[in-house]
């Protein structure tokens, strides 16, 4: 310990919670009560109290970092270990099998090839562990002070995110979005779900659970295309995300309860977060794929010793000590991605007989088949048919499709606030197909008179309603007569065309965080008995939180730095608003369409006139309507008065 924290040595070590932290508490299991042995906060009251810097119990200056994927996952580590555990920048190196950083957060591209993203992010104001990093990153295009974060508020403030054409139909026309339209079996089934232990969820499918009238309802509809889950996917992982956003459900039918960045997610997270790294010294080796990873085991525990690489096509071993550390990226969701063109479909050369094979998967089967403790990653990559979905990218210049976009967006595209708001999803279409236009320009060098959209479908599988073909069978070309179909303005393809370049993407594990799992399946961020090995990224364990977001990925990344270096620092749970009175309600007359709720009568009569009068929504129902309680509470009270009559 330095010189400079002499004063607190005789505190730290007199005390039973120095370095016997928990580091990832589980506020799920936790009874939230204050006694002379709690010090630190409940295992989710997030703050700026939780915003305290950390006294490692040594000096890691000597230490080297290996990180394995340069992904948000990845970055996340090697800025908690630079911040948290005050490890030289210059002792952290990244290896990645890719030519580009960033991993699955890419956005590249010009207007003469056109740009691709393969995907894009949702975003949460409730996701503690990404904010905690960006309020400290550099903005990309403020001046200093600002951070990212600070860039991100401005942006979202000043400019709400509503859709105003959340589902269409009939050829361009706006269905009708106000309702989730679920029966009461089916609101029952919801709250049922909410109650049931995570223990008790093993392999079990949505569609093993729900009724036939949930997976036909505009919730669904709304829920599937918003987070991109299949009647197929783990039940466990849709009440996980139940749990994660029941703060937001309201506001899903106008996707409001959301805020976007101002650019796409390479642009505006990784390259403000590489910048920063790189100031600092960290390296990052490219074209490196990392094969594998010699450790020794014993009864002590397993030791990373050398990790095995290729690079230039020659195999290296770069020798790993007891005092460096090893932080690996399990799996890839965007591996073994396959493209098209305007002209050209998708080449996919993959099937359930040889997926999950390539380099993105390599290390973590290697690590799988040394031992049990590392997971199973046959699991998530071995059923390409039900983890699987197609995305395509549009450069497009002024159209019959710009020109019908426009229609559908809060405000006009070209004036770089709001369009679409979030996906718009077409619910007649037979591939359930949804494009987005999100604030342009979506790429900081993207000319005026361009905009980016990004379309994407679920039901690839099955023939288009006017292109007979599944959707990986179809060019480009193809695939906006399929959306001009939709839309309404198939007598103007050729004009559409002409002026729109399209890149697509048929990404084969892009859903695979979502198939059914049990316990075991899936690695912890730091497996048993290993010392100086942790695995992050959205193929391991965390208590309570999701996968698919980048929220995870930050938070698996905390607890590998916070658990390998047993600092006196925890990692927060997820937000408590499941836990909230209000939001409990609120949801409760959501899914109800605010209908009244059983009990709503009852209780507006107990907390009108007093502080928490405020706690339910009101509604045009609200002073016409009383609960079924309030009903018979009257005949009780009518009863009495007769007996004492």
């Amino acid at each position: 310990m330095s010189s400079t924290t002499s004063k607190f040595e005789k505190i730290l070590k007199a005390s039973k919670e120095y370095g016997n932290v928990n580091h990832q508490p589980d506020s799920s299991k936790e009874i939230q009560i204050n006694t002379p042995e709690k010090t630190m906060p409940f295992s989710d009251q997030i703050g700026n109290y939780q915003r305290n810097k950390a006294i490692p119990t040594k000096s890691y200056k000597d230490s080297k970092i290996y990180i394995v994927g340069s992904g948000i996952a990845g970055m996340a580590a090697a800025y908690y270990f630079i911040r948290d555990a005050h490890v030289p920048g210059e002792n952290i190196i990244f290896l990645d099998q890719l030519h580009v950083d960033g991993g699955s957060l890419d956005g590249a591209g010009n207007t003469t090839d056109g740009y691709i993203i393969r995907g894009g992010r949702e975003m949460d104001m409730t996701y503690e562990n990404l904010w905690d990093i960006f309020q400290d990153i550099p903005a990309l295009e403020l001046p200093a002070p600002y951070s990212v974060l600070d860039e991100y508020r401005l942006v979202n403030d000043n400019d709400p995110n509503y859709s105003k054409a959340r589902l269409i139909h009939k050829k361009g026309e706006i269905k009708d979005f106000s309702k989730f339209g679920l029966d009461k079996k089916d609101q029952l089934a919801i709250i049922k779900l909410l109650l049931k232990k995570k223990e008790d969820l093993d392999d079990i499918t949505i569609e093993d659970y729900f009724s036939k009238s949930f997976l036909e309802s505009n919730f669904w509809f709304f829920w599937r295309t918003m987070f991109a889950f299949e009647n197929w996917h783990s039940l466990l992982e849709c009440k996980l995300y139940m749990h994660r956003f029941l703060h937001a459900i309201d506001g899903m039918k106008d996707l409001s309860c959301l805020v976007f960045p101002k650019y796409n997610q390479y642009d505006t997270f990784v390259t403000p977060l590489r910048k920063f790294l790189q100031s600092k010294g960290v390296q990052i080796d490219l074209n490196t794929l990392v094969k594998d990873l010699d450790i020794h085991s014993d009864v002590n525990g397993k030791v990373v010793e050398a990790i095995i690489i290729e690079r230039d096509g020659k195999e290296e071993r770069i020798p790993v000590g007891k005092e460096n550390y090893v932080i690996a990226t399990t799996g890839s969701m965007t591996e073994d991605t396959f493209y098209g063109d305007n002209v050209t479909a998708p080449a996919i050369k993959l099937d359930k007989n040889n997926s999950g094979q390539s380099a993105g998967w390599k290390l973590w089967k290697n690590l799988a088949a040394k031992s049990p403790v590392f997971g199973k990653p046959k699991k998530f990559c071995g059923n390409i048919e039900k983890s699987s979905w197609e995305s395509a990218t549009l450069t497009c210049k002024p159209s019959a499709f710009t020109e019908k976009v426009k229609e559908l967006c809060v405000n006009d595209p070209y004036s770089g606030k709001t369009a679409t708001g979030g996906i718009v999803t077409i619910s007649d279409s037979n591939w359930l197909m949804s494009f987005t236009c999100n604030r342009q320009p979506h790429f900081p060098d993207q000319p005026d008179d361009i905009l980016v959209i990004w379309i994407y479908a679920l039901f690839m599988d099955k023939e288009g309603d006017y292109v007979k073909k599944t959707m990986p069978e179809c060019t480009g070309n193809e695939l906006l007569t399929e959306l001009a179909h939709h839309l309404g303005i198939i007598d103007q393809l050729d004009n559409i065309v002409e002026n729109t370049i399209v890149r697509s993407s048929f990404m084969p594990y892009i859903t695979s965080m979502f198939m059914p799992r049990a316990k075991g399946d899936r690695p912890q961020v730091v497996p048993e008995g290993c010392k100086n090995l942790g695995l992050v990224g959205q193929f391991v364990e965390t208590n309570n939180d999701i996968v698919f977001t980048m929220e995870s990925s930050v938070r698996t990344a905390r607890i590998a730095v916070y658990e390998l270096l047993n600092l006196n620092k925890q990692v927060p749970d997820i937000n408590p608003l499941q836990y909230d009175i209000r939001h409990l309600l609120k949801a409760a007359q959501s899914l109800n369409d605010y209908e009244p709720i059983v009990g709503e009568g009852l209780l507006r009569k107990f907390l009108k006139g007093t502080y928490y009068e405020h706690l339910l929504v009101e509604n045009e129902d609200s002073q016409d309507h009383e609960s079924f309680f309030t009903e018979q509470l009257n005949k009780l009270k009518h009863w009495i008065g007769g007996i004492r009559d």
